[in-house]
């Protein structure tokens, strides 16, 4: 054999060396879904920032999340050094829009942390879900940071189970999707039970809504509370519809539909037609239950939401919480004019309604729910000076199981094995790694609001003013952050009695958790 022979020879043996590896391992769902050829895509990676310093776009100029975004999340959710170096590279004297929080040089009592092990406290929401109404099963979450609405069948079952198993690691809420809940929701995290206008997972034959059956799921999983799905941020107005082929035995058994038959969801509810039958219907379901009930919504017309508001003060009738998407909000598929202009952005559409409601001194007696790209600091921080009490996540826990923003969700194609129900893509992601991955994402993106709590002298992001943030309107001027939303003083916080009880709660409790930070000296 000629040395050229045996040089070629030797190289195909360690290219199914390396192959035979990335089969076998399970860290990483890309290489497991294409063995030798995936590690192309982790060196491009490892100097794209070089390539697009010099050759496509700066650190900022991706969407729907940009480079740094994405490098946080990944970075947090595996424990690794997620600070930047340098400074800013936003441009803040041209960055009309651009939110500023002001921080206290003095504040009140705050539990001590260690930023540089991750230790923090605990942040349980600032109201008791449920309370203000009665509810037999009224609690206060344990988290302020959950996870947001994502089915399976959008989702495939080990997505699911990571961030289920993630869920129950940062004890925190995950909410099912209209999907209805599967065996891969049954992993450790408490759920939030999403009813759709198809009623998944709770419909008898017909496809019409069965209490008994909702029933009979409570009781048979860990719910702690039910959100009636009216819209969501990125397709307001629409249904949707799983092709027959996605409709595998598995999703037929969760949503109570037939295997591979197109699965049709309405795009409005059969069981109510306005405000009114709206809030009946909630009273039913939390009279049977014992639940807590909520809407999720995006925004847009704002009377329902008069008339809403109205009927509750009138009649006493009334929502335990109420999640609002943003119009930057996520989702599997849509038409493209609804993605890009139907529905609120976060900031504006929340607002107009938190406004409702406080004009009508009903802000405290429910508990407010942001998303839509809320799953960074930043936004996190404005959402809860707003009046959020928490905030759910969706593609940001997507990035942290391992997506990698290829925007192949509406093609049953996605590489990592998260948004499809390919086998061979499917099989790439290992649950239970990524479990951990999700609750260390979770778990940081909760210590950084802490931290951002502090700065601004409050021991809990709940308690985050108004006052404390700015909005940048030009280089030489900005707006606090209630005259650019039209905020009465005292909007936006809870009441007395929830400050004085979080505030308690939080310089008590502790909890692990987090990347923790660069030594000092390392800074350029």
């Amino acid at each position: 054999m000629t040395l050229a022979s045996r040089a070629a020879a030797a190289g195909l043996s360690a290219l199914a060396a390396v192959a035979v590896r990335d089969l076998l391992q399970r860290e990483h769902s890309l290489l497991r879904n294409f063995p030798v050829i995936g590690h192309a895509r982790y060196l491009i990676e490892s100097i794209g920032p070089e390539l697009r310093q010099y050759l496509v776009a700066g650190n900022n100029e991706e969407r729907p999340f940009t480079r740094d975004q994405r490098r946080w999340v990944y970075a947090s959710s595996k424990q690794e050094n997620n600070y930047f170096g340098f400074g800013t590279d936003n441009d803040l004297e041209f960055s009309a829009g651009y939110p500023v929080i002001k921080h206290a040089t003095f504040g009140v009592s705050v539990p001590a942390t260690d930023v540089h092990t991750g230790q923090g406290v605990v942040m349980p929401c600032a109201k008791v879900l449920g309370a203000a109404r009665g509810r037999a099963g009224a609690f206060r979450p344990a988290s302020v940071v959950n996870i947001s609405a994502m089915s399976f069948g959008s989702l495939s079952g080990p997505a699911i189970e990571a961030l289920n198993r993630g869920a129950a690691l940062a004890g925190c809420l995950h909410n099912t999707g209209e999907g209805g809940v599967s065996r891969y929701h049954r992993n450790g995290g408490e759920l939030v039970f999403q009813i759709g206008t198809a009623y998944f997972g709770c419909r008898d034959e017909h496809g019409r809504f069965d209490l008994d059956r909702l029933k009979d799921l409570v009781a048979s999983a860990p719910v702690r509370a039910l959100e009636i799905k009216l819209s969501q941020g990125a397709k307001p107005g629409l249904g949707g519809v799983l092709p027959a082929a996605k409709v595998s035995a598995e999703i037929a058994e969760a949503r109570g539909v037939r295997e591979g038959v197109d699965c049709i969801s309405p795009s409005r509810h059969a069981e109510f037609s306005d405000a009114d039958s709206l809030l009946d219907w909630v009273e039913l379901l939390a009279a049977e239950t014992g639940l807590p009930v909520g809407i999720k919504s995006a925004v847009g017309d704002l009377a329902f939401w008069e008339e809403l508001t109205d009927l509750m003060v009138s009649t006493g009738r009334g929502l335990d919480f109420v999640t609002i998407d943003g119009g930057e909000g996520g989702t599997g598929a849509a038409p493209l004019i609804f993605t890009d202009t139907v529905s609120l952005p976060f900031q504006v559409g929340f607002a107009r309604v938190y406004s409702v409601f406080a004009r009508k001194g009903l802000h405290e007696s429910v508990v407010f729910v942001g998303a839509g790209k809320l799953g960074l600091p930043d936004n996190a921080t404005v959402a809860f000076a707003l009046g959020c009490d928490m905030v759910n996540v969706g593609r940001e826990a997507m990035l942290a199981i391992g997506c990698i923003q290829a925007q192949k969700c509406h093609t049953d194609t996605c590489p990592t094995g998260v948004a499809t129900q390919n086998a061979w893509l499917v099989r790439g992601l290992d649950p239970a790694l990524k479990s951990v991955r999700t609750g260390n994402y979770v778990r940081t993106l909760r210590r950084d609001l802490l931290k951002v709590a502090e700065a601004c002298g409050v021991p809990h992001p709940g308690l985050i003013e108004t006052d404390s943030v700015e909005i940048l309107t030009g280089r030489t001027a900005s707006q606090p952050l209630a005259t650019v939303y039209g905020y009465e003083p005292g909007w936006g916080l809870p009441s007395a009695a929830d400050r004085a009880a979080i505030t308690a709660i939080m310089c008590g409790q502790g909890e692990q958790g987090g990347s923790a930070p660069p030594s000092e000296d390392a800074v350029g």
